[in-house]
């Protein structure tokens, strides 16, 4: 102790000792406990590495403001899945009815978990892998799983970009070159191309001329050059997005997050104005209450809450952890949660208007193609006049017309009715059709606006919506690989994203095969569901069972200034976990009952057949699912017999010396001793949360060391803090 101290005065002097305890702190400098012998990690001291850590701290990235910062959470969680695959599961599952139990779902699963991944990068300041590492150093693998999840996620979703970008280019023509079927010339004679006749000219023109699909995963086919180009402009628009982090990707937010809500609105006004708008709106949102008691309905809702906040990904880790210590990070989750819901429903509205107008367009052209069959056995004597009702006209036959003559030749001709080949022509037929994914996007949606007026123009924004959507999750999804691996292992920014990127272009070659989009079907349906649900339940346990609910909410109350609700407690420690393993185990259940397999398109048949996957591409699969999971047990081994470093020394940040002054400075009285055994009143602002170390098996709790008088080292207290405690 210093010799000019006020203890050592006092030793020498027959005063009486009245100086508080906050007092005597306010006079002594800050201990560096690496250079003591308090240093209980048995690190040496480097003052060149604690210099750069130092300087990392006070430099580290922010937001330039809260709108920037809404603006990418919401980019982010807010995707093509609220396009193309909220609007079939709401059709598929009972529509209006469906909203309840993704509501319900939302509330108890999606925002305390979002609430909480929000909370803990905000608190920690660093990436998944050095949140989880300073949670739970044994289960530090979280963090590395949700990094190779994000990678094979980014390796197909940017190819689904690049697929938009060939469309967006194809849209400056008129007509639409998916408009009509294209004429080939047998000899002298022009033809329409078979395998379009067959299909439909969207189909052809997906299948065909973007595509170039061969007939199975097993049918290489070579690179398909248009795609090849495509996906290395898609990665380059990620590379220079991401480039500067948060400075690049922030700004690129403004536009990639709000200018899809333009085109929405744009669709969704256009579309009511559409004839047969109602018709589609009103089927989506017809109830059918009895699939509410369906179990797969409330599966398939779960998951899809799951994936539309971007849950386990790290992610939404990333970008709070650019953000203030004192940011009301509750108030973004709730915020981003319901925006995202009512995304999904906007896009829903849009969606099911335009496929209404498809539907009459399609039942008026069933009418068209039967009423002339109809005259044709009327001609020939198949049929009697007698059957047609004395008010039909057939130059201006409508639906209903049709309908009614087709239930009095269907009575009466009921021996030979299936001979005659007439369709029904239901417009419920029509709107039943569910179609999600790219059948939606690249196929109905793309039929639809063929029939718009200035169908180029509605073309062009649809796909730069739709490229502006996979942009803004690329970015996130991206983040989730680059923020903790740049702050577990301090690579340079730039050189770390640009090598990522191109690394991830190469080894995506392989979805731009004539055979690749089976390979982008085999990486949606399982490189990430069962991995990113054991994740986010090892998540949610670290938090809510080994560093303790209770703990956590008080440390929420001095970082927000206000209590969390009681609801997140019980979520976070009990509805969430069970929940969430009902689902895992769901999903198990799932991958068991139903086959692996694809759906390819046949060119011969001109016709979409379901197909199992071949020895070799189910090990890839099994080999997907494994190397995701795999950081999980291999992390929990190697530092549960002590044969890595726990990882959590470099968490290790000393508190300035204006900081602990300004907590002491507000300390009453009667708080000194809670003060040194680190427990503050929920009133007073208080340092970051005492740091652990990883004490091995040998203790009783990885938290004891903060808390008991006499620890295994003899330190009474530590004067350590989360990283940026400072800030």
């Amino acid at each position: 102790m210093p010799k000019n101290s006020k203890v050592t005065q006092r030793e020498h002097s027959s005063e009486h000792v009245t100086e508080s305890v906050a007092d005597l702190l306010a006079h002594q400098e800050p201990v560096d406990y690496k250079r003591s012998v308090l240093n209980v990690t048995g690190e040496a001291w480097d003052k060149q590495k604690e210099g750069d850590e130092d300087l990392d701290a006070e430099n580290r990235p922010a937001w330039n403001s809260k709108l920037q910062y809404i603006l990418a959470q919401i980019g982010y969680s807010v995707g093509l899945g609220n396009v193309w695959r909220f609007p079939y599961l709401c059709q598929k599952n009972g529509g209006g009815a469906y909203l309840v139990p993704y509501l319900v779902l939302l509330i108890i699963i999606g925002l305390p978990l979002f609430f909480l991944e929000l909370a803990v990068g905000q608190r920690i300041r660093r990436g998944s892998i050095g949140v989880w590492n300073y949670i739970c150093p044994r289960l530090g693998g979280i963090g590395y799983a949700s990094c190779l999840v994000c990678f094979f996620v980014g390796l197909y979703y940017n190819v689904i970009i690049g697929w938009s970008i060939f469309y967006f280019f194809k849209s400056f023509q008129y007509p639409l070159p998916w408009s009509e079927c294209p004429i080939v010339k047998n000899g002298s004679v022009a033809v329409v191309e078979t395998e379009c006749e067959r299909s439909s000219a969207t189909t052809y023109f997906w299948y065909r001329e973007a595509l170039d699909i061969s007939n199975s995963i097993s049918e290489s086919g070579g690179l398909n050059w248009k795609m090849t180009l495509c996906l290395l402009v898609a990665w380059s628009l990620v590379g220079l997005a991401m480039i500067k982090g948060i400075q690049s990707s922030g700004k690129v937010m403004y536009f990639s997050s709000l200018f899809p809500y333009l085109v929405l609105v744009c669709f969704l006004v256009r579309g009511l104005l559409l004839r047969g708008a109602v018709d589609g709106i009103m089927h989506m949102f017809t109830p059918k209450l009895d699939k509410m008691l369906d179990p797969q309905v409330w599966r398939e809702a779960a998951t899809q809450v799951f994936f539309a906040l971007g849950l386990g990904f790290g992610g939404v880790i990333a970008f709070s952890s650019y953000n203030k210590q004192d940011n009301n990070c509750h108030f973004d989750a709730t915020l981003v949660s319901f925006i995202n819901f009512f995304t999904s429903v906007l896009a829903t509205l849009v969606v099911f208007a335009v496929l209404g107008f498809k539907a009459n367009i399609m039942n008026e052209k069933c009418v068209v193609e039967n009423a002339e069959k109809i005259l044709g056995y009327l001609n020939t004597n198949v049929l009697s006049h007698d059957l047609i009702p004395p008010h039909v006209n057939f130059s201006h036959l409508t639906a209903k017309d049709y309908n009614e003559m087709y239930r009095v030749i269907m009575t009466v001709k009921e021996g030979h009715f299936k001979e005659l080949g007439l369709d029904a022509c239901l417009l419920e037929d029509e709107l039943n059709k569910s179609v999600q994914g790219t059948g939606l996007a690249f196929i109905a949606f793309t039929e639809a606006m063929t029939h718009f007026p200035a169908s180029p123009f509605w073309s062009v924004m649809f796909f730069l919506m739709l490229i502006n959507l996979g942009l803004g999750s690329m970015i996130g999804t991206m983040s989730g690989i680059t923020t903790p691996i740049i702050d577990t292992f301090k690579v340079r920014k730039e050189v770390f994203t640009v090598g990522c990127c191109i690394f991830a272009f190469v080894v995506g070659l392989i979805f731009v095969q004539r055979s690749g989009n089976y390979f982008v079907t085999m990486f949606d349906d399982y490189s990430a569901t069962l991995p990113l649900t054991v994740v986010v339940i090892l998540e949610n346990i670290a938090v809510a069972w080994i560093y303790g609910t209770k703990k956590f909410m008080q440390e929420l109350t001095e970082m927000l200034g206000f209590r969390p609700y009681q609801f997140y407690y019980y979520t976070w420690k009990y509805v969430s976990p069970i929940c969430m393993a009902v689902l895992m185990t769901a999903s198990i259940i799932q991958l068991g009952v139903s086959p692996p397999g694809y759906s390819a398109w046949i060119r011969e048949e001109a016709a979409e057949k379901f197909l199992f996957y071949p020895t070799w591409a189910m090990a890839i699969l099994i080999s997907l699912i494994i190397l995701a999971s795999l950081p999980l047990p291999l992390v929990f081994i190697l530092r549960q017999f002590h044969l890595v470093s726990d990882g959590s020394n470099a968490l290790s940040v000393t508190y300035k010396k204006g900081r602990m002054m300004k907590d002491i400075s507000n300390l009453e009285d009667n708080d000194e001793t809670r003060f040194i055994l680190s427990k503050v009143p929920s009133e007073t602002p208080s340092p970051m949360p005492t740091h652990r170390s990883y004490l091995g098996p040998g203790s009783n709790s990885p938290m004891e060391m903060s808390s008991a008088p006499n620890g295994r080292y003899g330190s009474g207290y530590l004067l350590a803090s989360t990283p940026e405690s400072e800030l």
